[in-house]
């Protein structure tokens, strides 16, 4: 179990990351989304004591990162596929990684096959590797305590997709049996096939969290008028924030009677007034990020 409590890192009089707070329940999936620059990768090392919050605690069964006395047998983690030694082969990696965590070193084999790399990829240096091996070979070694928890960031980048496929039924299969996942991916389709919960970030903040269903049935309203203008400043005049919609359109965090009414008072003549659910987790996305997008790289 993962549990974040009022979470904050300050970059001198900036806040990368202001007062996060949720949990990644045992035998679930929890999503991790936010726009780059949102505070999802300072978010997730601080959970993984790569870098100390400024306030607030990141605990995993119940006991800060730092101080797990064998951390890798209680939490997986892959947060840079490239971070591996070049130089040495795949099963070397995990052979190090198994003496230093104390695993028996038969479970090595057992990792790389759980992973699909064969005997040749094994035995092949990591700097041949694509990308996809290197993901491969990140979450073999994040799964080679036999951990409770697991945080992935971005684990599909370089994966086909039979290798995307294969990857959402191991997270489901790991949670199932009563783990723990955090998942960070801009791969929003496939979170949105695997994740359970979802706790959204941006600009440092938690927008919106809970259960996917739930949030996805209130992903609010998209409206549409001939005067797109008129339309925005009747929303703006009452207070409903609105997002601009690929093909045109806006997207409104609101139910859509008080949506209508807006327009009805400005006298804007709607073309189109709908819930918005049916766009799924990239419509949901972008109208609870919108806006909050940074240049900062340190998230």
């Amino acid at each position: 179990m993962i549990q974040v409590e009022h979470l904050t890192k300050r970059y001198g009089g900036r806040a990368a990351v202001d007062d996060v707070t949720f949990t990644c329940a045992p035998g679930s999936v929890t999503g991790f989304l936010g726009p780059n620059g949102a505070g999802k990768s300072t978010t997730m090392r601080m959970i993984c004591g790569l870098a100390s919050p400024t306030s607030g605690t990141a605990t995993v069964a119940g006991v800060p990162y730092r101080r797990l006395p064998n951390p890798g047998r209680e939490i997986g983690v892959l947060l840079d596929a490239s971070a591996q030694h070049a130089g040495r082969s795949g099963r070397e990696v995990l052979a190090l990684a198994a003496a230093t965590m104390g695993v028996p070193r038969r479970e090595v084999d057992v990792k790389l096959d759980l992973v699909g790399l064969g005997e040749a990829a094994a035995r092949r240096r990591v700097g041949a590797y694509s990308l996809g091996m290197r993901q491969r070979l990140g979450l073999a070694h994040a799964l080679l305590g036999d951990p409770r928890v697991l945080v992935l960031d971005e684990p599909a980048n370089g994966l086909d997709p039979e290798g995307i496929f294969w990857m959402r039924g191991l997270l489901r299969d790991f949670a199932d049996r009563g783990g723990s996942v955090l998942l960070s991916s801009h791969l929003l389709r496939e979170v949105e096939a695997v994740a359970d919960r979802l706790v959204v970030i941006g600009g440092g903040r938690i927008v919106a969290q809970g259960g996917t269903d739930e949030l996805l049935a209130g992903a609010g309203t998209l409206v549409r008028a001939r005067d797109g203008a008129a339309l925005g400043r009747a929303l703006a005049a009452a207070g409903l924030e609105a997002s601009p919609q690929p093909g045109g359109g806006l997207l409104v965090r609101a139910d859509p009677d008080p949506v209508g009414q807006a327009a009805a008072v400005a006298g804007v003549a709607l073309t189109e007034l709908r819930p918005a659910g049916g766009g799924g987790l990239e419509q949901l996305f972008l109208s609870l990020t919108g806006g909050t997008t940074t240049k900062e790289t340190t998230a």
